[in-house]
């Protein structure tokens, strides 16, 4: 709860507040609540309050009508506001948290206000009440006026500008679940995109209201790129490299921040800067704007020689500290829990990847130096990886490399990030069993095997041990849930990856704050049941990597503007028969139709797209149309064949073929149902004996 109510820029301003009718309070939880994306409406039996905000104002509206009675009244709950003063009409307080800011409230028509007893009284036809921030008070009074004089503007563009981004995320299936969670979660996402120092993503509520590096480009292709809110995402990636690190004589020199607020800024992590060049390239490839190249070229540079004067070792893996990946909790801010130094897998395959983005980027700009030099880097790590994170002795990969050489084997869901550094097919798709099945529950991926000795069960079990020292030896983590539904998808498992997708839509409907994806879960039951959510209630990579899997994935949408292409390779789960949605493409759109009761199955219709598309439906073998501004591709599939039909703008057939089962193709898929068969979800139990439940602690625990 401490960070409950009205924040501004990480300072609490005030934590709730509640209505009276006639110096009768008006109860919440007796009301009908409806949660609109724009507002919240609560109904009494005897006022109706609707709770706004706009956009790019510090002001609260509270409107209050229908009201049957003779007074209305206001006051703050907590004591993070002092009393400053009380003029005609308005009264002021100063936020203890930043005394020198003011926040002034009013009445939402002019109206006399009355206050005693900590509490505002206005005549019931004062229509509600506004609450505005400022530095000065007369700032405040500024803000107010101009929203009496524009409100119904104001609402009207907040609401239009979050119909827009609701439907950028449009789906209609004939599932009703999905169809909401989907626009829900794109629009609770949408609402962590700030611009607190610059544009950016905070990384999750309550806490996380700030940014971080790693959380930010983690979060960017989900918030930004599948919606086409292109401009944001330029936005962000250029005001985030200005706090790049330029000072050579630091071993972070090169680095993007691991967190960034206006009180400090750290450079502690080692994932967050090769993922930021890894999304400089993506937003090129989705955008097919070039000229963000040129800007941020220096910066890009920056990134791999600071990695390379610090932290590359003689195999070219990419060192860190203990705790600089994103399993970075620390007992006193010292001792790591979940120690992953110096060389963790996941770590080399973002560093093995940035060195490829940085080898395209010195191409374009002509640095034929560093693009030779860069890409032999990245061939290296490559090479070298399967020597060193692989063991005949285990079915699965090391999770890190320790300093002195020693290959860790305990079972985490790292090594999904880095099976693209393997080149045996067949390896990847039992090392994704593998993990599933011990580490992939119902509600989410747990972060640590639970037949390790050092597993955690629970996350918050306070009696036994401090909730960091589980936080990545057990906790679920929904984040990597994105990842383990894509390496299902990529071995033919697309019905039991939206097993998973499936449960979080109706985590995002039914449990927590609506459109929300928790940060954690427990790892096992009955403590908590499917869904429950654990620490951030809103975590932005959580709900960004289920927008991810579902546009890049199940729908198989991957654009490269960069060369005028898009690739399609379509995984719709069996359960949906019907089906039909549109992305953005460019400065052009696709709109997709699925219906599997009718002869043609697909449907794509490009608009305002000229380039090529790839069309690749397993078994089949991929194909290429040439789209020239709007057409409309179809596509059946009939006795074991694949028919394609090509039409332009007037509807007129351009160009009809059939495709059989690609025989390669069909044999790998075959192979990989046969190790697939029976896979399920891991089946949770506790252990005997575990060594975090041996010590109980007699503790008060203070809320």
């Amino acid at each position: 709860m401490w960070f409950a109510g009205w924040n501004i820029a990480g300072k609490r301003i005030f934590s709730d507040y509640r209505l009276y009718l006639d110096n009768t309070p008006l109860d919440r939880h007796t009301s009908d609540v409806r949660v609109f994306p724009h507002q919240l409406q609560r109904t009494y039996p005897k006022a109706v309050e609707t709770f706004s905000m706009v956009d790019d104002l510090e002001i609260l509206a509270i409107r209050i009508e229908q009201v049957q009675g003779k007074e209305i009244g206001f006051s703050f709950l907590g004591d993070l506001l002092v009393f400053y003063k009380n003029r005609t009409g308005t009264l002021t307080f100063s936020p203890k948290e930043i005394p020198e800011c003011k926040v002034v409230v009013t009445t939402w028509n002019t109206s006399s206000l009355r206050y005693d007893n900590d509490r505002l009284h206005a005549p019931a036809d004062a229509g509600g009440f506004l609450i505005a921030f400022d530095k000065t008070e007369e700032g405040a009074q500024e803000k107010i006026a101009l929203f009496r004089k524009n409100a119904g503007r104001l609402i009207a563009q907040r609401t239009n500008r979050l119909d827009a981004v609701a439907h950028s995320f449009f789906i209609q299936s004939d599932n009703d679940t999905l169809d909401r969670a989907i626009p829900w979660i794109g629009l609770t996402l949408d609402q962590l995109i700030t611009r607190q120092q610059g544009a950016g993503i905070y990384a999750g509520l309550p806490w996380f209201n700030q940014y971080w590096g790693r959380d930010m480009f983690i979060s960017f292709p989900g918030a930004c790129l599948v919606s086409g809110n292109y401009a944001v995402a330029k936005e962000i990636l250029l005001d985030f490299a200005k706090f790049q690190l330029v000072d050579k004589n630091s071993r972070f020199f090169g680095r993007i921040p691991n967190r960034a607020q206006p009180t400090d800024i750290i450079y502690n992590t080692t994932d967050g800067t090769p993922r930021f060049v890894i999304q400089i390239l993506e937003y090129v490839r989705y955008s097919g704007d070039t000229s963000i190249i040129r800007q941020l070229y220096p910066h890009i540079k920056r990134t791999i020689e600071g990695s390379l004067m610090y932290w590359v070792d003689e195999n070219g893996f990419l060192t860190h500290d203990d705790a600089d990946t994103w399993m970075d909790a620390k007992k006193e801010g010292k001792t790591p829990y979940s120690p992953r130094g110096n060389r963790a897998n996941d770590i080399q395959a973002l560093w093995h990847e940035q060195l490829l983005a940085g080898a395209f980027f010195a191409d374009f700009m002509g640095d034929q130096t560093n693009k030779k030099e860069w890409t032999a880097l990245a061939k290296k790590v490559k090479s070298n990886f399967s020597n060193y994170f692989l063991n005949t002795g285990y079915d699965y990969m090391a999770d890190r490399l320790t300093a002195e050489g020693v290959q860790d084997f305990k079972l985490r869901p790292n090594q999904l990030y880095a099976l693209d550094l393997l080149d045996d097919e067949n390896l990847k798709a039992h090392i994704a069993k593998k993990v599933w099945e011990n580490l992939v529950y119902p509600w989410g991926v747990a972060s640590l095997s639970q037949n390790d000795p050092d597993f955690y069960p629970y996350h918050e079990h306070w009696h036994y041990y401090h909730k960091d020292a589980a936080y990545h030896n057990g906790t679920v983590w929904l984040w990597n849930n994105g990842m383990a539904m894509q390496r299902l998808i990529e071995a033919g498992q697309t019905d039991l990856a939206y097993a998973l997708f499936r449960n979080m839509n109706r985590q995002a409907l039914y449990e927590g704050a609506v459109g929300s994806l928790s940060e954690n879960a427990d790892a096992l039951p009955p403590r908590r049941h499917l869904g429950q959510t654990l620490g951030y209630f809103l975590q932005a990579w959580s709900n960004a990597e289920q927008l991810r899997i579902w546009y890049q994935y199940f729908f198989g949408v991957r654009p490269n503007l960069l060369r005028n292409e898009i690739t399609i390779q379509p995984h719709i789960p069996g359960e949906i028969k019907q089906l039909r949605t549109k992305v953005k493409v460019g400065p052009g759109e696709l709109a997709i139709f699925w219906n599997m009761a009718s002869d043609t199955m697909l449907e794509y219709r490009f608009t305002g797209f000229s380039g090529s598309a790839y069309i690749d439906i397993s078994p089949f073998q991929k194909f290429k149309i040439d789209i020239n501004k709007s057409a409309t591709c179809k596509i059946a599939i009939r006795e074991n064949t694949l028919h394609f039909t090509l039409l332009d703008n007037l509807d007129k057939i351009t160009g009809t073929e059939t495709f059989p089962p690609d025989p390669t193709l069909s044999a790998r898929l075959k192979t990989w149902h046969d190790l697939f068969k029976n896979t399920g979800f891991a089946k949770p139990y506790l252990q005997p004996n575990l060594k975090s439940l041996q010590h109980y602690h007699e503790v008060e625990i203070t809320y």
